[in-house]
């Protein structure tokens, strides 16, 4: 906050497709989509126009005990864009995977079928749904009576002391550990940083697994055996499908989820996707939602940020008719869900996220993801050229650069350092916005950003990455 008091703030006053303006007359390109939620860039018209739409019928009602037209077709969206493809990718390095833990059964399970949908408000609120949803699940079907968590090393789902509770980065939840349940952490896929990493330092975007001998499956089934063998079992796993988003957009290997997901399955346990920040489109593939990406269906998938296309809070968190019966019984048996929101289901926000649903299930707006992807990976080539750049990670329209001290031994800079802020605020006096995540910088692209618009992102970045963090 004693940085913030040293200047005025930014203030943005307008927004159009890719581009804010301040209260100067500034413009900026949005280079990090307001904060990951916008999709389709500022002052769509198709959003502006079911908004206003719906603003001539009414902009809200209580959804405790009442249903609205808006929320329940955008329900019914929901569920069909969240149907596992018939056809999925299978997992990518099986071979490898063979290994790892106790045999697995000869035929995995099926997937589960989303079928319901719970709005809440944010990202958080829908990880607290899907939270409290498997404890209480996992107590009435006998799973455990204690029920407990397995999430990864470096996990943020949230702000409410829930969500807290599941994440694992120091810096913003060790303060409130006193307010917290305890949860299970498990090593993170962070293949940069691995501490079985055997591969040398390399200057290219595309890594070598084939040193890799999978040691972070291997700590994953470990932590479900160990919790079987205690008589306590792991009732969920929690996870970020493809790319942890606030750990420092770490991706995860191909073939990794589809394998963490067999695992937990195998110990009876439910899989939860934090598909907050992934999801619409946001890490790539053919469907809108990353854990699709290797033929996984979790029991619970929690959306926000982009659902509305960036344009109102609202979340949702869809689960399964299993989940959902286990709420079901006579008036005096008092199993329903006991949560809610003032604002669940809002008409505005369902207005908008069915406009939002609209744009993307478009064979046009696919192919333009498509491309925008590509032109991303080729522009951040030229980064690898800068002595300062560790890492370039990449899913999709999402991307994070690590900056270091020295690329060949991944020397990290201290946080104190303020390396990262020093580049974004170096990024904002060329006119681009976006925002660190300690060392790393990511970018995270609204849809409707061009060629040009992206080139003008990088060269900033690049210039300042040398003005900010000059090498001796």
């Amino acid at each position: 906050m004693r940085d913030w008091l040293k200047r005025e703030p930014i203030v943005i006053v307008e927004g159009d497709g890719a581009v804010l303006t301040d209260a100067h007359g500034k413009q900026y390109l949005d280079a990090n989509a307001s904060i990951w939620t916008n999709l389709h860039g500022h002052r769509h018209p198709a959003l502006n126009a079911a908004i206003s739409a719906q603003l001539g019928k009414i902009a809200h009602s209580s959804a405790l005990g009442f249903a609205n037209e808006p929320a329940s077709l955008l329900g019914e969206r929901l569920i069909a864009a969240a149907r596992l493809p018939a056809v999925t990718p299978p997992p990518a390095s099986s071979a490898s995977f063979q290994k790892v833990g106790a045999p697995l059964p000869s035929v995995p399970p099926l997937e589960p079928e989303l079928t319901k949908v719970f709005y809440s408000d944010d990202g958080s609120t829908a990880m607290e749904v899907a939270l409290k949803l498997a404890y209480e699940c996992a107590r009435r079907s006998g799973i455990s009576s204690r029920p407990r968590f397995l999430s990864l090393d470096g996990a943020y789902h949230g702000d409410t002391v829930g969500a807290v509770s599941l994440g694992h980065i120091d810096l913003f939840h060790k303060t409130y550990s006193g307010l917290l349940f305890e949860t299970e952490k498990v090593m993170a896929p962070y293949c940069y940083r691995c501490p079985y990493n055997r591969a040398a330092p390399q200057r290219a975007d595309a890594r070598d697994y084939r040193m890799c001998h999978w040691e972070c499956l291997d700590r994953v089934e470990e932590k479900f055996a160990a919790a079987n063998s205690e008589g306590n079992p792991i009732a969920a796993l929690v996870v970020e499908p493809v790319m942890q988003g606030s750990a420092g957009m770490i991706p995860q290997p191909s073939g990794w989820l589809r394998r963490v997901t067999d695992i937990a399955r195998a110990h009876g346990s439910l899989v939860i996707a934090d598909e907050v920040m992934t999801g619409f489109g946001r890490t790539g593939g053919p469907s809108l939602f990353a854990c699709h990406q290797e033929g996984v269906q979790p029991d619970f998938m929690a959306l926000a940020k982009g659902l509305t296309g960036g344009y109102l809070p609202m979340a949702a968190t869809l689960t399964t008719n299993r989940v959902f019966d286990a709420f079901l019984g006579e008036y005096d048996e008092f199993k329903t869900f006991f949560h809610g929101h003032s604002f669940t289901g809002n008409q505005l926000g369902a207005a908008a996220a069915l406009a939002s649903l609209g744009l993307l299930q478009t064979p046009a707006s696919a192919q333009a993801r498509s491309t925008l992807a590509e032109h991303l990976r080729a522009e951040l080539r030229a980064l690898w050229s800068l002595p300062q750049v560790g890492d370039i990670r990449i899913a999709g329209l999402v991307a994070g650069i690590e900056l270091v001290r020295n690329w060949q031994t991944r020397e990290p800079f201290d946080l104190r350092e303020r390396v990262g802020i020093r580049v974004c605020e170096a990024m904002a006096s060329k006119g681009v916005l976006t925002r660190p995540l300690g060392s790393v910088v990511p970018l995270i692209l609204p849809y409707c950003l061009t060629a040009v618009q992206l080139r003008k992102i990088v060269a900033a970045l690049a210039t300042s990455i040398q003005e900010a963090v000059p090498m001796s």
